[in-house]
């Protein structure tokens, strides 16, 4: 009788099976993102694989090549994106283990975007005349939608003061506050926006994060603010940090998000260095006894 590995299939990453693949994520219900990443990720290793069959020194190898150009958590990512694909063609025996990552328990001062900075992108985008733009910043940070969710808000949503969230095969509600419901009726009359999705693109398409991201750097010089701040799910973790701050309520916060994880929400909810800084030397435990 053949051993367990001379039976186990030879595969070979050709473009049919990750076409086939990438199907299969579709047929999973796989957020767009989702889809994308994976098929970057595995495109990356099918360069490095070359016509070659998969094979755990192969896997490991490249890893290995991982770790040398990027961080733990971007090697997390590829690592997780080939373990989905060798799970898929039933080579579990191939799985490589993710990266140790230290938590990290506060946000970096050059990633963190402050209140001041978000009202002065949406200021500049008004300054602009970038209408779109400046309410789809402002859907974001008041109601902690992410972007791809921007097409659940809709003239029926802002009619009915609530948003029907469908993301990951989780559904959830959002309430769309008063002051913002007010800005969203008057751009829809004003664009002639009569029914379906409030944010979309000349061509009719639903904004989506590389379109918001774009128009969001171009403000960065009008603004004011560090580019490296500047970005579509940044909006998404104010929201986070404004609402834990008020409400100390992060098991809720949790459920306005769509988290399944509650240690999710807790990176959204980090305070800055210096916020954290403040509070260790608040403890008053060092004397000088010069």
């Amino acid at each position: 009788m053949k051993g367990e590995k001379e039976m186990r299939k030879e595969i070979r990453l050709t473009d049919k099976l990750l076409k086939s693949f990438i199907g299969y994520l579709h047929d999973q219900e796989k957020s767009s993102s989702t889809i994308k990443t994976y098929q970057r990720e595995l495109f990356a290793l099918q360069m490095y694989i070359d016509d070659n069959p998969l094979t755990k020194e192969k896997v490991l190898e490249y890893k290995y090549l991982l770790t040398k150009q990027y961080t733990p958590s971007t090697c997390n990512v590829a690592i997780s994106a080939i373990n989905n694909f060798l799970r898929y063609v039933g080579r579990e025996d191939l799985f490589i283990k993710p990266l140790k990552v230290q938590t990290q328990i506060f946000e970096s001062k050059d990633k963190e975007l402050s209140k001041s900075d978000y009202n002065k992108i949406v200021r500049a985008a008004t300054i602009n005349g970038d209408e779109r733009t400046a309410l789809a910043i402002q859907t974001i940070c008041a109601t902690g939608i992410r972007v791809s969710e921007l097409q659940y808000i809709t003239v029926e949503a802002i009619k009915s003061g609530q948003a029907h969230i469908c993301n990951k095969g989780k559904n959830r509600v959002i309430f769309i506050p008063q002051t913002l419901s007010n800005l969203l009726k008057k751009y829809v009359v004003n664009h002639n926006i009569s029914s379906g999705p409030i944010f979309v693109t000349r061509s009719g398409k639903c904004l989506d994060r590389s379109n918001l991201w774009k128009s969001m750097k171009q403000l960065c010089s009008i603004a004011g603010v560090k580019s490296s701040k500047v970005y579509p799910h940044n909006l998404r973790h104010l929201f986070a940090k404004t609402y834990y701050t008020q409400q100390k309520d992060i098991s809720r916060l949790a459920d306005i998000l769509g988290h399944s994880n509650i240690n999710t929400t807790r990176i959204y909810t980090r305070e800055s260095g210096a916020v954290h800084a403040k509070q260790i030397a608040a403890l008053d435990l060092v004397h000088d006894t010069t």
